[in-house]
Formats: C-alpha cells, structure tokens, sequence
C-alpha cells in the first residue's frame, strides 16, 4: 500500500484516540492530505469505547489503517488483552496496516508491541514518553497558571517529546510503505529535568514559574485537588515512581529517521505557546 494509494482509497484511516494529543493532530494532518478518515472516541459518529468491544466492529468497517493510541496506557492491566482482541478483529475487518503508539522503557509496552508484530499486519511502532505538550494540554497546564509545577521528578532529565513530531511520523507510517516494520523511538533533542523545563517555560513567558519537588503523596494529592481524574492520577504516580528513573533520559534518532529532519527543541514549544495565549492569565482568574 503506497502513500498514493491510501490517499486515493476508499479504505478509511481510523484514528484510534483522535481526540486527544497525538491523535488529534494525526487526524488534522490526515484530513489536509486528502485522507479519508475516521475518529475513534466514544463522542464520534461512529462511537469506539475500549471497554465495549459490541463498539468495534462498526468502527472498523471499510477501514485499511489505523492509528492506535490505547487510553489511558498501555501501562495499564487491561491493555495487553484489549490490543491483542483489536488486532484479531482489525486483520478479520480486512485492516491491512496498524501504527502503534507505544511507552518507552515499559515492560508493558513492549508486551503490546509484541502482539502487534506478530498480528500479520502491515505494523509501525512509535515509541513516546513524556509530551512537551503535557505543559499546555495534560495535567500539569493548571500548574503553569497557577505558577508553581509541584511534581515528585527529582533531578533525572527527560527528553521531553513534541506531539507534533509524534503525529508527523504516525502520518508518515500510515500512508508510506518504506516505514513498515520499523521501531522508532522519539525523543526531543535534549533532556531537561522538569525544573529545568519549567525554567524554559519561565524564559518563554517571562513570568516566574516556580519549580517545587514534591513527594509522590503529596503529587498524587495535588494532582486530585486540581480535579484530575483518578485513572490519570493513578497512571502519572505510576510513570513518575517507576519509568522516571533515568532508563529514558537519553536522546534518539527516531525523529530523524522517520523524517530525514531534527526533532523539535522543547524552547521552540514553550515559545510557541506561549505565544498563543494559552499560559496566559487574566486579571479575575
């Protein structure tokens, strides 16, 4: 399946978690390259709910790739089985190709990447850790309005990954055949601690952002005073007390070898948003 032909087929593309970071901007890049395509959420027109597997079937139908960002991780219990079950289903559907959002550095990622190698499909798999974008659209954006990132992280770097590269090379695997078969391990190009990030944000804005170290306690009991649910308080505990401990601290070429381009510097980000507006706080917040 060559780029040209998928964006001249009437097989669809199904953006698995086309709603939220990666796959939102997986779908809008789809969409201006001429790509049919369809978006797996439980609010779309045809609904998806990886806990209702009767919602599978009609999201698949018609579809010849697809996009698969688990919610809420692939860290999770459920998500070994549910992987495996969508990827009988997606083969049977007459899917041909399947991009999989995978962790870096999780024994349980690397379970699910297994079962997707070994579908019989046509299989890409971009490995991710923490987003950039986890500043302006995920748990921690209150925390930069309110002026103090209170997190558990200690002083190990993180080579925070731009979401916008990650759905640069999803797009790339979806539609171009030279990407089948290949791991890409994403990374910005250079690791920062989260004090070190929130410095970069405090240059961007040119208001003082406060970095404190917390316990995990006292992070998870911030994370549920600021109203975040709890599957995603329970997984950010998870990521911060067992992946955060410097396994991912080093930078990779996978942007560059997907994209023959550098990956986008975590400065450039904060620059960017702040300049939209979205760090911004008014005088009655």
């Amino acid at each position: 399946m060559t780029n040209k032909d998928i964006l001249n087929s009437e097989n669809t593309i199904l953006v698995l978690g086309g709603t939220g970071k990666t796959g939102s901007r997986v779908a809008a890049r789809l969409t201006a390259l001429g790509a049919p395509v369809r978006i797996g959420s439980r609010t779309a027109t045809v609904p998806f709910d990886w806990t209702d597997r009767e919602t599978w079937g009609p999201v698949l139908a018609g579809v010849g790739a697809v996009y698969l960002s688990y919610q809420p991780d692939l860290a999770v219990p459920s998500a070994a089985a549910d992987i495996k079950a969508l990827t009988v289903r997606a083969a049977a559907a007459g899917v041909r190709r399947i991009v999989l959002l995978s962790g870096r550095g999780e024994p349980e990622a690397l379970e699910c990447e297994a079962i997707v190698r070994d579908s019989g499909l046509e299989w890409t798999v971009v490995r991710c850790a923490f987003f950039a974008q986890n500043f302006s659209e995920g748990a921690f954006a209150d925390y930069i309005l309110a002026g103090e990132v209170a997190l558990p992280s200690g002083d190990v770097p993180e080579p925070f990954v731009d979401a916008d590269d990650i759905a640069d090379v999803a797009v790339a695997a979806l539609t171009e055949d030279t990407h089948i078969g290949e791991v890409y391990e994403l990374t910005g190009p250079r690791a920062l601690t989260f004090a070190e990030a929130t410095a970069e944000i405090t240059r961007a804005l040119g208001r003082e952002i406060a970095f404190i170290p917390l316990s995990r306690t006292d992070f998870v009991a911030a994370l549920t005073s600021y109203g975040v649910p709890a599957d995603e308080v329970s997984l950010l505990d998870y990521l911060f007390g067992t992946i955060l401990d410097g396994r991912n601290s080093h930078t990779t070429d996978g942007v560059f070898r997907a994209l023959g381009r550098k990956p986008r510097n975590f400065a450039e980000y904060a620059r960017d948003v702040a300049l939209s507006g979205v760090w911004s706080v008014t005088a009655d917040a």
